[in-house]
Formats: C-alpha cells, structure tokens, sequence
C-alpha cells in the first residue's frame, strides 16, 4: 500500500502516444486559417530531452508579433492535452506551446514531482520562445499538476502576462491526508504519518525532492501575476476548498470560477469563454482583420463544421439527448421527452439533429399561424441537415477544420473497405428564417409574446448545445485526457 502511494506521487501512469495521431496535424486549417505544428526538443537543466510542440499560424501577420500561452499538462497528461487550447485560442492570434514534462509522455525522465522539477522543465520553455523575434509575451495556463508549476514558477518570473490555473493543490502533504480519508484507508493517524515520513524519504531518494517543500500557499503571497483560477466543484481528488486558500492568499489580480464535474471532466463552455477572454485582456493580441474577424464569428457560430476522429461519443448523446428534449418543449406536456438510444451511432443520431431543430421552429410556428406546419418543416429539414454514409461506424480524420472557404462541411475519408461523407449543420441554426404569416394581432398579440420570449430561450440553449457540439467533435483523433491517479 505504501509503495502504491509513492507511485501516486512520483509515478502515476504515464501517456503513451503517437504525435502524429493525437496531437494536431502538421498543416491544418481552423476557422478558415492555415496553421502548422512545429515539433522541436529542448533539453533541461538535469539533461533530460523536453518534446514539445508550438502551434503557430503558416504566415505570421506582417510587422507583428504575437503573444503565446505555455499549456501545462497533470501528472498523468501530455501535449495532447493542448488540443483544446489551441482550438480555442489560435482563432485569436495567440500562439500555443506545450510540452512532456520531465518523466511524463514522450520526455526523457523517470519520475514526476508534480511541479516541483516540472517548474525548470517550463522555465527552458520560457527561455525558447523568450529568444524567438517572432512571440511578444508569454501566458502560462496549467491544469492539476500544471497550475502547481505555473503558480511556482509565476513567483520566480514577474513577467508572465497571466496564469489560468485550474484544480491547483495548496500543499502536498495535505493533500496526502486528504486522499487517505477520501480513499477510506482504515489506519490510525499517527500510523499514516509514520508512513508519510518513510515515503518522503524514498521519494528524496528517487525523485529528488521533498514533498513538505511542495506548498503552492507560500508561492501565492509573493506572486503578481494576474491570474484566473478554476475548479470543479465535485472534484474528489484535489477539493475545491484548495483553490480557495490559494485564492486569498494569493497576491495579484485575480478572479475564481467553479463549475460543475469532477477533476478529470471535461471543462464547460462558459470557463473556455471565460479562458480566452481573460488571455486575450492580459495578452493583447493583434485585432485580427474585419474579413478574417467575420470568418472566425462565423465559425463560433456552427458554420462550417468539419469533423476530425475519436469524438466523444458520450458527450455527443447527451447534447444529442438534449437538443432532442428541447424539440419536445412545444408538444405536449403529458409527453414524455425521447431519449437516444445507445445502440444507434452517433451518425445516425447527428442526423436526426436536423430534423428537431426543424421541428421545433415548425411547432412554433404552429403556435403562432396554425397552418403552413408541412411545408416550413420539409424546408426546414432541406436545408438543415444532408448524410450520406456506407459505413456509418468509419470515422475519418481530416486535416482542415472549420474552413469558411467551402461551401459545406464535407469530410471524406477512406480504407482498405469503406468511404464515408458528411455534412452537418452546414445551416447554422439561428439563420433559418421561417416564414411567419400575418395573424390577427387582436386575439393573438398576448400569445405571441410568450412564444417569441420561449423561441429566443429555445434557440439559446441550441446555441450552447452547439458549442459543447463541436468542442466534443474537435477534441482530435481519438485522444482522451489521462485521468489523474
């Protein structure tokens, strides 16, 4: 049991992966923009070789630098992690770099010391891209074990513009105690800190570092940096109340978001939001141009979607299942709502997305004239959605995501046996415009005002559906976030 410990904090279990498969492709398009992956190795102070990546755009706007944020992996992550970073931040000109940590992913090392060495590993990163002519300054955003080395390492560098720092623990050997309770280890307490200390000492040995040294609280009063922090409000494994005591204590600007889910679920829509307006104050990014501004707006706004491999397929049904039971808000309430089946693929059900946003404007509009129902809903349904699939199982990858400049979101993708196309919500929703036919305003007026207040609500929530959609679909080819250990 002891030893199970000692791997808990020196050696969880460690990302195994094929950059050319997990991480974005070399060359890819988003949101109607070339971008390229530049893979490089850097080497730290103890000799071990860092790989790392650097997400920039292919032609770097003219006489201008742009500012970069350092993605931070947990201790059982990887620069796979960055993904969504770079999908959320490269559409507003910041540059994205991540990196293996020392004993973690494809880096050299063997044990992790969630955060402690992790901090010299980010310190050569800063000095790589410090001594690149074309990055102006430099945001840090880490998760788990990252926001420990960002928050240790932000105390020693005054000049990192601003830290997002998400599931942050305040002190290590609390945090042990902590996980000995949570775990339900039925020892007496003067036993576990005899076994603590036995550990500290095997991983001084081993690792290098002593665990009472890893307190983020002392860090905090002596940094300055802006910062937002995150966490989970149903996070088990690092409590919320550690954010709260790094919050007080913490010295420069700073501002704290909780949400829902646990500490290795995926993050809402709101705090990414909340992310990339906090980098782009703390950052200033060149404004991208008028024509380029509307391609990105555009894109954010469900046009143009295309598909890469290895969604989540769980998240998909639940949005799915979602978008299903506002459909049914117009129709009876003794109805109950359908639920998606689990034996049906996710290209089916993508399908049927189409037809209930249909559907509910049409019901609407039921509402509203009380005829016209068929006609506005084959319309509706024309233009919505289109699927075409021999094998509805094959899901491709494809390097160009979200490019404005094709018509429709087609994907084709191919094997040994199967091709497959799709095209999906290549109408964003909120630009369907139903005919709406002249009722007579002296009996309907008071009635029409209670449907157009619950239409805007209804197109709202398929908006953020939307979002959650495509974050689900983009989170690339296959990967899934190591779960802490």
């Amino acid at each position: 049991m002891i030893d199970q410990f000692i791997n808990f904090v020196i050696r969880p279990p460690r990302a195994e992966y094929d950059p050319d498969q997990f991480l974005w492709e070399k060359e890819f398009t988003l949101a109607g923009k070339e971008y390229k992956r530049q893979d490089l190795e850097l080497r730290n102070s103890r000799g071990h070789v860092l790989r790392c990546s650097h997400y920039v755009p292919s032609i770097f706007p003219d006489n201008a630098l742009l500012p970069c944020v350092i993605y931070c992996h947990g201790n059982s992550g990887c620069r796979a992690d960055a993904n969504e970073a770079a999908l959320i931040l490269l559409p507003f000109n910041i540059t994205v770099f991540t990196l293996d940590f020392s004993g973690s992913g494809l880096s050299d090392g063997e044990y992790v010391s969630l955060g402690w060495h992790e901090k010299d590993d980010l310190k050569v990163a800063v000095s790589y891209l410090r001594s690149n002519n074309q990055i102006s300054c430099i945001g840090l955003w880490g998760r788990s074990m990252g926001a420990v080395t960002s928050l240790l390492y932000g105390a020693e560098d005054p000049s990192i513009a601003g830290m997002v720092l998400d599931s942050a623990f305040s002190n290590l050997f609390d945090l042990m105690m902590e996980l000995v309770d949570v775990y339900k280890i039925r020892l007496p307490k003067f036993t576990v800190k005899v076994a603590v200390q036995y550990m500290r000492r095997v991983i001084q040995k081993r690792a290098k570092f002593d665990i009472m040294d890893l307190k983020c609280v002392q860090a905090a009063p002596k940094t300055f940096i802006p910062a937002l922090f995150g966490h989970a409000n149903d996070d088990k494994f690092i409590k919320p109340s550690h954010s709260d005591i790094i919050f007080k204590t913490y010295a420069g600007d700073k501002n704290i978001i909780k949400f829902d889910g646990d500490h290795n679920s995926s993050r809402p829509q709101f705090y990414y939001d909340s992310v990339s307006i906090f980098f782009y104050n703390v950052l200033h990014p060149p404004r991208p141009t008028a024509a380029y501004s509307n391609k990105v707006e555009k894109y954010y706004d469900l046009g143009d979607l295309k598909f890469g491999a290895g969604m989540d397929e769980s998240l998909l049904y639940e949005i799915i299942s979602g978008i299903r039971t506002m459909g049914t808000d117009a129709a009876s309430s003794s109805s109950a709502p359908p639920s998606v089946s689990a034996a049906k693929t996710v290209g089916d059900s993508l399908f049927d997305i189409g037809q209930i946003a249909s559907e509910s404007i049409c019901n609407e509009n039921v509402l509203l004239t009380g005829n016209h129902t068929s006609q506005l809903q084959d319309k509706s349904n024309e233009e919505c959605s289109s699927y075409t699939s021999s094998n509805r199982e094959s899901w491709g990858r494809c390097s160009s995501l979200g490019s404005i400049d094709e018509p429709a979101a087609d994907c084709t993708t191919s094997d040994d046996n199967h091709q497959m196309t799709l095209k999906v919500l290549a109408t964003p929703l909120r630009n369907i415009q139903p005919t709406l036919f002249e009722p007579d305003i002296d009996k309907t007026k008071q009635k029409q005002k209670k449907v157009l207040t619950a239409k805007r609500s209804r197109h709202e929530k398929l908006e953020a559906l939307g979002q959650r959609l495509r974050l689900g679909i983009l989170r690339r080819v296959g990967h899934r976030r190591n779960r802490s250990s």
